[in-house]
């Protein structure tokens, strides 16, 4: 039977959801996705697949996911309007494009670009959590940047994973670590200053960047120092980083293929 391939590209506020996949009795993003899906599409066959899942109150500006019909959509610009009209408020569809049947929305190499956004040394507004964590202790951001430059390029990162095991592939290449001001995001209520960590590869394992960025505000706390960090990096390394930044700070800013026909 034939089957019809696209692409959607979605935007997500991940606060209330408790991740990208489907689960017992919790309300996901793609239970969300596929119930509107399902509606619009009057029961027809339909098969939804993220490119990559995001964890619970993790938010994204750009994520894609690959929709398999097997009746082609007439209208795309209809379709897309008629699924943001019965999408919840939190999550917004951007674009649709067809694909060819050899593409793979996992398998398809793609880099990924994550943000972390962040404030410190005063407690700040309640809107500001969905979205960015608020340190209270003063932090050093000058000895931040530099600890946030020493992630780039290929590293041991067992450090950087949670749960690791045995048989797991910890050598990985991470293209862009950096950590400056924050001017993509604005708000009345948000503190004079915030900040951001941007970081660009083309995998990540599971609270990688939280990992990485709990890493850098225990440095910015003074309670690491950067050679730790080196340290952390150099083959067979063991050493167990323990604090995982909160799951709200973080956000997927974008997600490149290759090519998608």
């Amino acid at each position: 039977m034939k089957k019809y391939f696209y692409v959607i590209d979605i935007q997500y506020l991940g606060y209330r959801f408790h991740g990208w996949q489907k689960q017992p009795n919790v309300k996901t993003l793609h239970l969300m996705v596929d119930r509107t899906l399902n509606f619009i599409l009057e029961g027809k066959y339909f098969k939804s697949l993220i490119s990559g899942r995001t964890d619970a109150m993790v938010s994204a500006e750009h994520a894609a996911f690959e929709l398999f019909l097997r009746e082609p959509l007439e209208n795309t610009a209809a379709f897309l309007q008629l699924f943001n009209y019965n999408l919840p408020q939190d999550i917004r569809a951007l674009t649709i494009r067809e694909v060819g049947k050899d593409f793979n929305i996992i398998n398809h190499s793609k880099v990924k670009e994550y943000v972390y956004l962040f404030a410190f040394g005063e407690k700040c507004h309640p809107f500001c959590a969905p979205i960015m964590t608020t340190i209270l202790d003063d932090l050093d951001i000058d000895v931040m940047k530099q600890g946030a430059k020493l992630f780039e390029g290929e590293h041991y990162l067992w450090s950087y994973c949670y749960k690791p095991t045995e048989n797991g592939i910890y050598t990985r290449e991470i293209l862009q670590c950096e950590l400056v001001e924050n001017t993509t995001y604005t708000a009345n209520y948000f503190p004079e200053k915030t900040y951001l960590l941007r970081v660009k590869g083309k995998g990540f394992m599971r609270n990688q960047i939280r990992l990485m960025m709990g890493t850098l505000i225990d440095l910015g706390k003074g309670k690491l120092s950067l050679q730790d960090i080196k340290d952390s990096l150099v083959p067979e390394s063991r050493i167990k980083m323990n604090y995982i930044a909160p799951a709200s700070g973080l956000i997927l800013n974008s997600v490149e293929f290759e090519s998608a026909s």
